[in-house]
């Protein structure tokens, strides 16, 4: 099997934005941009491991979570040959809910 491609939905990219500038305000631009990058790193890594992390088939059907740092939750199913990031939830946010907005 081969890599799976990697797709971020709007969702999560307004996540990793609010993620870089609340790290941003309250440390510096540079750190920001560092952790940010390191959380892309993380997500990217599921190309190659798609089915890492805990299914979540409780709050939508093939939905899977794994968590960095335990400050930062990624959220994101299988679609074909593709890992779609749902959302990326920064320290303890509702997960249930922010999966809530992805179904309406």
């Amino acid at each position: 099997m081969g890599k799976f491609d990697i797709v971020v939905r709007p969702a999560a990219r307004q996540d990793l934005k609010a993620i870089y500038n609340w790290i941003s305000e309250r440390a510096s631009p540079a750190i920001a941009i560092t952790y940010v990058r390191r959380i892309q790193s993380s997500y990217d890594a599921l190309s190659d491991f798609p089915e890492r992390g805990t299914r979540r088939d409780h709050l939508m059907t093939g939905l899977r979570t794994f968590g960095i740092d335990r400050r930062v939750t990624i959220a994101f199913r299988i679609d074909g040959s593709s890992v779609v990031i749902l959302r990326i939830l920064y320290g303890g946010r509702d997960l249930e809910g922010a999966i809530a907005e992805e179904k309406d």
